[in-house]
């Protein structure tokens, strides 16, 4: 088998063991391994073989096929882990200790182990063992209440403030914090990572700006809510939409002078709420007259703050996003989302294709002591793929 390339990137050298989930656990994983780690990502055996069924969520790592479930296959994951730096497990509560993967039998084995949990309610508190999705953390944590019209219901805002921000986000940064404290201080510990506190913590600017006078509760009634005239999204002549946020003044009289309505009265006082209901119905019409294209090129190059509304499709072409290489494209064609954040000292490598489930099973378990009996042996008795 190929060796995997050697790590670049600022976690390069730092060794983690993701345990198979979904969504915001492997979008951790993922980013990690964006970021030079090495991530082996521990898989069901029934699994073995097929190819990812998240082929960017599964990037840039090794897979493995064990059998949790079997005192073998545990201890097996904890001969991974004595030699590890960190470990992503996204179960409900209880369940890894269960397993004998818990927290204290992970450390036992290695006490400089950073134990990263991914759930939707955290550890503890009446909800704990609740079962859950984005749309139930962002809801209980109050964000979903301000998405959507004023007259309408609450629009789901794709999975991004939970499951991707709220969750997977939150738990990569806890995880690098730990591993700086582990460096420090040579003892690891566990990091909760919960979707309902990394929502919360999402809401900090426009709770400040509500204790302060400048937020009402209430959807679209808000400067970036969908409410002001100047930052919302309007429908062109041919479907499409353009995006308007001309906040502050420049960019308003800016937009204002493009589209032609620099002497309309009804624009002259930009923070008259009031008359915002009624400078979205005018511009809405004026947006109406011109194809997407059209409007593009007049505000492109200007200091206005109107860009076009681009499909995913769109958006991996979009010249700036080519330039930056914001989407890259795979041998296959797709495009994908390049490695963010950008390190200009030590640059993350380009992502590698994920991996066919339990491809690395017997690469990265020799690595670890096994040898070829002992390999066999497991796999005949069913603890790997």
């Amino acid at each position: 088998m190929t060796s995997t390339p050697a790590p670049a990137g600022p976690l390069a050298g730092v060794r983690v063991i993701e345990l198979g989930g979904i969504g915001p656990g492997p979008f951790a994983g993922m980013i990690l391994a964006d970021l030079g780690a090495e991530v082996i990502r521990v898989d069901r055996p029934v699994e073995h073989g097929r190819p990812s069924a998240h082929p960017i969520l599964h990037r840039s790592r090794r897979s493995i096929t064990v059998d949790l479930k079997n005192p073998r296959g545990v201890e097996t994951v904890l001969r991974l882990v004595e030699g590890a730096d960190a470990l992503i497990e996204g179960f409900r509560p209880g369940v890894t200790e269960r397993l004998g993967l818990g927290p204290e039998d992970c450390q036992e084995r290695n006490s400089r182990l950073v134990y990263g949990r991914m759930t939707g309610w955290g550890q503890d508190g009446p909800l704990a063992q609740a079962p859950g999705h984005d749309i139930n953390y962002i809801a209980v944590a109050g964000a979903l209440s301000a998405v959507g019209p004023a007259d309408g219901d609450p629009v789901v805002p794709l999975n991004l403030f939970g499951d991707m921000g709220g969750g997977g986000m939150l738990l990569a940064l806890g995880i690098s914090a730990a591993l700086f404290s582990a460096k420090v201080t040579g003892q690891g510990q566990v990091v909760d990572a919960a979707m309902t506190d990394g929502t919360a913590i999402q809401l900090a600017l426009l709770q400040g700006l509500l204790r302060t006078g400048r937020w009402t509760e209430g959807r679209e009634s808000n400067l970036f809510d969908g409410a002001a005239p100047f930052y919302r999204a309007y429908r062109c002549a041919d479907g499409t939409h353009m995006a308007v946020g001309c906040v502050e003044p420049q960019f308003y009289a800016a937009t204002l002078r493009i589209l032609g309505l620099t002497e309309d009265p009804l624009f002259a006082k930009q923070l008259d709420k009031d008359a915002w209901p009624r400078m979205s119905k005018r511009l809405a019409e004026v947006f109406a007259t011109r194809t997407r294209e059209e409007w593009t090129a007049d505000f492109d190059g200007t200091e206005t703050c109107v860009t076009p509304v681009l499909d995913w499709t769109e958006a991996a072409t979009h010249p700036h996003n080519a330039v930056r290489g914001t989407y890259r494209l795979t041998p296959e064609g797709y495009p994908e989302p390049g490695t963010a954040p950008r390190f200009l000292g030590t640059p993350s490598a380009e992502p590698r294709p994920a991996a066919v489930t339990g491809s690395h099973t017997d690469e990265v378990l020799a690595e670890a002591g096994l040898d070829a009996a002992g390999l066999a042996a497991l796999r005949a008795e069913g603890v790997i793929g």
